[in-house]
This record gives structure tokens, sequence and C-alpha cells, in this order.
């Protein structure tokens, strides 16, 4: 079996094994005891803290330890928006933000704040000035990833943080995604990451707070961890955490190369094997384990299936998997191609023969995926009117498509089809199949039931 979804686990690394398990007997005393065992675990804590802040790039008493990224996000973003309550209730996050940052934009804006969400161009990249755009006199936050976790496009970090900071604005970074690769370049003002993206274990996050930026921690004030992270710390899993991110650190230099090697097959060679498909991401400023494309009249949820009993873990942010009906947010606001949509994270160590053998199984597993749909060969020549209407009402992703790749021959060049679809994901992905087509998408209209999307052959 072949594991290629990194970027949502890691597989814990020898060195947090090694780690996990000599802590066990050493570190599993209060920390905050002045005893013999307490003071053992005192010290496995500040070497961990030195480690991760020495990776980080910041101050040891800068860095708290908590019991997951999620929740440094969520301690960070409400610690700083409450430390600068009297500047003002406004919070900028980009639209392609992890679902975490997103949460707690929703909540603040729940309690009364405003929050403008920044667009991204179809490689999923913000443009710095959108940032400056958005900056208001009561902005009291921004957030910005430093590497998306689905297509992997890299932010300009650095850029947005100098903007930020000429306006007196706090950045907050998620590096939850990077941090494993390098440190996050930029005067940024807080930093969140997780360390089972990293091969660490699970239930570790970190938070890192600049001196200087206003914070009030939220919620019943702790002891623990300068009261950023309440609860008795995880000790052995701190310390398996930061050992391993010293590891990875060591052999990212070398195996950044090779895996960047590997991804960039992927990315030229699935075209060529496969029809219909769009890569997805910017092709340069990515990291470099991550490639994501979508596959045309393809059930995602389905493929994910066939590719799995075939051997390969791989994840999706297609509209069809069984956790959700509607698009990926983050394809959503790049605008491509949702359904079918396969990304392969590769873990470090990953074999080149692992990846071969992947290209060979994927258009075999995709061709019989889109048979099954009964997915267009070729578009009918046959020419039967000026206009045709597609019923779609109550068929999910990638039929409402399938329906209009179908009959777009019927009508003559300057035509139009009318979708009718009550599928979320309709709205993205008949814009996209237009791009990757040729076709003109003319726009959504008012139906009875669902939406009618007007398409108009050009070609």
């Amino acid at each position: 079996m072949s594991y290629f979804d990194a970027a949502s686990a890691a597989p814990l690394h020898p060195v947090a094994r090694q780690a996990l398990q000599a802590s066990l007997d050493e570190g599993w005393a209060d920390p905050a005891r002045l005893y013999r065992e307490g003071r053992r675990a005192r010290l496995l804590l500040d070497a961990a803290r030195e480690a991760a802040a020495e990776a980080v790039g910041c101050r040891p008493d800068e860095l708290v330890f908590t019991s997951s990224g999620t929740r440094a996000v969520h301690s960070g973003i409400a610690g700083a928006l409450a430390g600068r309550r009297r500047v003002g209730r406004h919070l900028i996050v980009s639209a392609v933000e992890h679902s975490s940052v997103l949460h707690s934009a929703e909540v603040f804006e729940t309690e009364g704040g405003t929050v403008t969400r920044v667009a991204v161009d179809r490689t999923g990249t913000v443009a710095p000035s959108s940032y400056t755009e958005a900056l208001r006199p009561d902005t009291a936050l921004a957030c910005l990833q430093s590497a998306n976790h689905e297509v992997g496009t890299e932010q300009p970090v650095a850029a947005v943080a100098d903007v930020c900071r000429a306006a007196g604005v706090p950045l907050l970074v998620d590096a939850a995604q990077s941090l494993g690769w390098g440190r996050v370049a930029g005067d940024w003002s807080l930093l969140t990451a997780s360390a089972h993206k990293w091969g660490g274990p699970s239930g570790v996050g970190l938070l890192v707070v600049r001196k200087g930026v206003r914070f009030v921690p939220q919620g019943p004030a702790d002891e623990r961890e300068s009261g950023r992270a309440a609860g008795f710390e995880n000790l052995p899993a701190i310390v398996a955490a930061a050992a391993s991110l010293r590891a990875v650190r060591a052999e990212a230099a070398e195996e950044a190369v090779r895996l960047r090697e590997l991804t960039d097959r992927i990315r030229a060679r699935v075209p060529e094997l496969v029809g219909d498909v769009e890569v997805v991401g910017d092709p340069v400023r990515r990291l470099p384990g991550i490639v994501t494309f979508s596959c045309l009249y393809v059930d995602g949820e389905t493929l994910l299936h066939e590719l799995d009993r075939a051997g390969f873990s791989v994840s999706s942010g297609s509209s069809c998997t069984s956790s959700t009906l509607t698009p990926s947010h983050v394809l959503r606001a790049m605008g491509v191609l949702s359904e079918g949509n396969v990304r392969v994270s590769l873990p470090l160590g990953t074999p080149a023969e692992d990846v071969d053998r992947f290209l060979e199984v994927l258009p075999g597993t995709v061709s019989a995926v889109r048979d099954k749909l009964g997915a267009p060969v070729s578009a009918p020549a046959a020419v039967r009117a000026d206009s045709l209407v597609v019923d779609a009402l109550g068929k999910r992703c990638p039929i409402p498509v399938i329906e209009l790749a179908k009959v777009i021959g019927d009508v003559p060049v300057g035509g139009t089809v009318r979708v009718l679809s009550d599928d979320e994901a309709a709205r993205l992905d008949i814009p996209a199949w237009c791009e990757m087509r040729g076709q003109e998408y003319v726009g959504e209209e008012p139906a009875d039931h669902g939406s009618a999307y007007v398409v108009r052959r050009l070609s």
C-alpha cells in the first residue's frame, strides 16, 4: 500500500517514535513541581521548547504548546483580536485559509466583528496589494497561510507581512503545511503549526506570539504555558514533536529536491496519460510533495475508492466526497474544476517506484469510473436545435457536467445549452468545464427548482 496523503497526516517519524518511548519513562511527572521527577520533566519541556523555537526562528518564551494545530489557530486569533479590541473589530483572512481559520472568522462575525475575505487567482495565490486594499483603520488582525493544504501553493507571506507591519497590523501565519520544510520568511507577528503534519505525534500544536504583540488569552485563566494553553502538558508527545521537527529539518533540503522531482513527474505525466484533466495550483511556488489535479466526468468518491483498492491512499477536495456535497472552499475560491479532484501528497522517503506504479494505474482507473458514469467519448455531430435544456435536477456531480458534454455538439456554434441543476457543485464545475473545453459560460439564471446554468457553444 502506498500512502500518498501526508498533507493530512504524515507517518510518525522514527525519531518521534524513539523520543516518545523514551519520554514516557522520564516525562510523566508535573513539570511545575520542584521535586526530582518534576525537575526532570521541566528540563525535558524546556529543551523541547528551545528546539521548536530554534526551528521556528523565535524566542523560546514566545512559543507555547497547545493540544492541536486547530486549537493554536483558535487561541491565536481570539487572543490577538481581544488584545487589539480598542483598535477595532475588523479581521482579514484569505479565501483559501484552513477551515480552522475560517471557522474562527465566522465566530468573530457572529459576535459583531467584520471580516474581509481576500480573493485568490486561479493558482490559489493572494496578491499583497489585495491585503493593502483590505486594510482599514479598525483592522485588528490579518491572517495568511504560508502554503495551501489542498493544492500546495505557497503564499507571499513576507510581502504581506511588510504591508501589515507598515499599517501597524499584526499578521498571523498558519504554517501547518510548511514548517517541516523550513522557517516562514517575513516579519510576521503570530504563527501556528501542527506536529502531525511533519511526522510528530497528533495532539501537539505550536502557537508563537512575538514580543510586543498585544495578546489577551481567552477562556478561564490557567497557569500552564504562559496562560495561553490551558491544561496539563502532554510532555511525551511534546518532546517527540520537537525531536521530529529537528529531524525532518535536517533532511528537508535533500528530500525537497527529490520529492519535487516526483511531483513534477506527476504534473507532467497525468495530462498526457488521462484526457480532460486540469492540474491545479501554482506550478513553481508550491510545496515539494503536493500535486493536485481534477478529472472531468469523474465521481471523486468513487475514484478515491478505486485508487484505494489499487493500493494508493490519496485524498480529495472534490464536491463528491462522502463528507460533503459542496465543493471545497479552496477550489471554489480558485475557480477551478472540483469534480474528480485528487490530491497526492508524498511523505518523506516515498520511493520513485511507487509514483511510477501510480502513473501506471491511474489511466485505467479513471477510464473505468468514467465508463460507469456514461461519460461522453466524443461530442455528438448532429445539430438538432439552436438551444437545448438539460434537466439534471436531483443528480449529483459529475452528472450535470456529463450531460452538458453529451449535448453541446447538438446545438450549432452560437447555440446555447441550459443546464438545470440543484447541486451546489454545478456553480463551480460548469464554468470550469467551459474554460477547459473552449466554450462560453454565459451565466446563471433563476429556475423553478435549483438554477439554470447557460453555456454557449463556441467550437
